[in-house]
């Protein structure tokens, strides 16, 4: 019969076990159930199957059992996914007097990471004797002692729970004594002895009893104490408490000296018979002995030491009342002391895994960069925890229970933020509330994403003709904002021919430090100017990311723009004040004119030495390009006009107006033709 029970027992053991498989894996967490005192190598599930996770993946991303005990009581087989039992538990060392006892687990796997959370039920078997705090007991009792007379006894202890726990107990049979048992909670009896029947000294001045303490295991467990009563005369009325058990609730921080109960035991006899005294049973526990303080005489008891709620949230205090008697007798009475969580500790919070602490600027969203666990050891409000980091930062939190991922959240640019102090801050629920903080520094790492920019979108360059070769022409920079290899730059020359001829048969230019040389010793005569040119806008290479630039080479004489012997002079323009003498003869930008600028100022007259007066000379220049501009600046000749009138002999236009007085020039007559007269320009504002 007991056999067949038992199977019943394992058959309902697996269906709980299947239901809550079924009910972790519908939650997002997988629940198991293991009995306790297991050897090595138990089962207890398969991990791989029920996360869905591939066998032949666990070892190559690393596949982890985290937990929150120093011990690691389970372990997985990387071969095929079991979960098993890797040290044999306790579960009244581990979980105490718990009716329930939980372990959690958490899973980690890379390459992406990946956590899980087991939650592990460690049931309970019955391992565990019930104890009696002493093995004899030896009682006086007067003989004078009436039926119905109650002696207390201590109970005894079994660590198991549930139906492994104390069920009942039984006493000897005799003729004089009977048990009277009174159930304060679900593990805790107050015993009584019974005096059913009058002692007599005389008939029988000793009497052996042995009572019984049955948990209800299967097979049950017991355990026995021996009681030796001594029949006395006189003093026949022993001290009784005004309640078998006191309940009190007291404040974890109270202070020393703090009252916790006053106790109340009163004896009928007269003189010493009736005085009572106060003091700890022998089952009251030595800790509690320290913690708390009894006066003998008025039976207060006070707070003697630190009571701390996360060392204990209860104590049990056994107290005897003994009168004074020749032969005195005791009463016995319980005082349960629960202890009242206040919020003295703050949260604590732990980063159990740091993977990366080094982030590429083009890190996805949703990267996770740390785990973070955070514990407090209140209570109630004062146990539950928040967690956050400052607003307005790339990152956030992701939460299960206590358990937090910090993820990126948002873009990340290094030459904007090279690295954050990400600030960890918990703060319990508790008034006033406490937290504390913890800070994860992250470096951005770098990532070529920016192209590299030159000082000037253009450059013009100058130089007289038979020039030596290799003389520097000028200097080009480039910056690039990224980092180490990313900002290195190279400058390299455009391909393009000049005159039928390759650029680099003209210039050259230094991958290293843009220095631009020249190849050649040039001819004015053969060529006035030239223009490398950078690329369409859209333009890319596909190793890395590079900046364009354009730069026009003038030739002349002597650096300058010269008409014949004796012909005008006219130095290049530069930034300078624009003058108002209508006789001034200057070529110049308004102030604050760059390269790009196309708004220049041309005055022209006899005023000026440089310049001569009308008639201009056949071999005058009759255009010029500004470098960096768009126009064309033609200069011609109306006869019709006074030497003062401006705005007669110069014109602005483009390429495509240039085209068209050349198609008309073709149709008109000379005359026409020379009054419309116009060379063709380079178009350098491809940029």
């Amino acid at each position: 019969m007991a056999f067949f029970r038992r199977c019943r027992r394992l058959i309902l053991q697996a269906l709980f076990v299947t239901v809550f498989h079924l009910l972790g894996l519908a939650v997002g967490q997988i629940r198991y159930s293991v009995r306790e005192e297991l050897n090595h190598g138990a089962y207890v599930g398969n991990v791989a199957n029920d996360l869905g996770l591939d066998l032949r993946q666990l070892a190559s991303r690393g596949f982890r059992i985290t937990s929150e005990n120093r011990k690691q009581y389970f372990d997985v087989n990387l071969g095929n996914g079991i979960l098993f039992v890797n040290e044999k538990i306790d579960r009244e060392a581990l979980c105490e007097l718990r009716a329930t006892c939980f372990l959690n687990l958490g899973v980690v796997i890379g390459n992406p990471v990946e956590v899980h959370n087991i939650e592990i039920e460690i049931i309970d078997i019955n391992d565990n004797t019930p104890r009696f705090p002493r093995n004899d007991y030896y009682w006086e009792i007067s003989e004078s002692a009436v039926p119905g007379a109650r002696f207390p006894l201590e109970s005894a202890q079994d660590p198991d729970v549930g139906t492994n726990s104390i069920q009942t107990y039984k006493l000897s049979t005799n003729d004089h004594f009977t048990l009277d048992l009174k159930t304060f909670n679900e593990n805790s009896k107050l015993i009584e002895i019974v005096l059913k029947k009058a002692l007599d000294r005389e008939q029988k001045a000793l009497h052996q009893l042995i009572l019984t303490a049955v948990d209800g295991g299967s097979p049950a467990r017991s355990g026995t104490a021996q009681i030796s009563v001594r029949v006395m005369d006189t003093n026949d009325n022993s001290p009784v408490f005004d309640k078998s058990t006191y309940k009190v609730s007291l404040l974890e921080n109270a202070s020393l000296g703090t009252m916790v109960i006053k106790l109340n035991a009163t004896d009928p006899d007269e003189g010493s018979n009736g005085e009572v005294v106060y003091s700890f049973s022998s089952y009251t526990p030595e800790k509690v002995r320290q913690l708390f303080h009894i006066n003998p005489n008025t039976g207060e008891i006070r707070v003697n030491g630190s009571v701390d709620y996360e060392e204990a949230s209860s104590y049990e205090i056994y107290i005897q009342a003994t009168d004074k008697g020749p032969v005195s007798m005791a009463g016995h009475c319980k005082v349960l002391v629960d202890i009242i969580d206040v919020n003295d500790n703050a949260p604590e919070v732990v980063v159990t895994s740091l993977y990366t602490p080094v982030l590429p600027e083009n890190a996805q969203a949703e990267t996770i960069i740390a785990l973070v666990s955070v514990t407090d050891n209140d209570s109630g409000l004062n146990k539950q925890v928040s967690l956050k980091i400052p607003p307005n930062l790339p990152f956030k939190l992701n939460s299960y229970k206590n358990s937090y991922t910090l993820v990126t959240d948002g873009h990340l640019d290094r030459e904007r933020v090279p690295s954050y102090n990400i600030t960890l801050t918990a703060t319990d629920a508790g008034t006033p509330s406490l937290s504390s903080q913890k800070t994860i520094q992250v470096d951005i790492s770098d990532v070529n994403d920016n192209a590299p920019q030159f000082e000037k979108s253009s450059y013009a360059v100058y130089v007289t003709e038979n020039n030596t070769p290799g003389v520097s022409l000028c200097t080009v920079k480039a910056y690039d904002p990224d980092t180490k290899e990313n900002s290195f730059v190279s400058y390299t020359l455009l391909g393009g021919e000049i005159q039928g001829l390759s650029v680099t048969s003209y210039i050259s230019i230094k991958s290293d430090n843009g220095d631009i040389y020249a190849m050649n010793s040039f001819d004015y005569e053969k060529l006035r100017e030239f223009q490398p040119k950078q690329p369409n806008p859209d333009w890319r290479y596909s190793a890395s990311m590079r900046a364009g630039m354009q730069s026009a080479v003038h030739l002349d004489e002597s650096g300058v723009l010269r008409g014949g012997p004796g012909g005008p002079e006219q130095q290049w323009p530069t930034v300078s004040s624009a003058t108002l003498e209508p006789e001034a003869g200057e070529v110049s930008p308004p102030v604050g004119a760059g390269v790009n600028s196309n708004s220049w100022t041309f005055k022209y007259g006899p005023g000026n030495p440089k310049q001569p007066v009308p008639p201009i000379p056949p071999d005058f220049p009759d255009n010029f390009i500004i470098p960096g501009s768009p126009a064309i600046i033609s200069i011609r000749q109306d006869q019709q006009a006074s030497q003062g009138s401006k705005g007669n002999f110069i014109t602005f236009g483009k390429k495509e107006e240039t085209k068209k007085r050349k198609k008309k020039k073709k149709q008109g007559s000379k005359n026409q033709e020379k009054k419309e007269k116009g060379n063709s320009a380079t178009d350098n504002s491809d940029q």
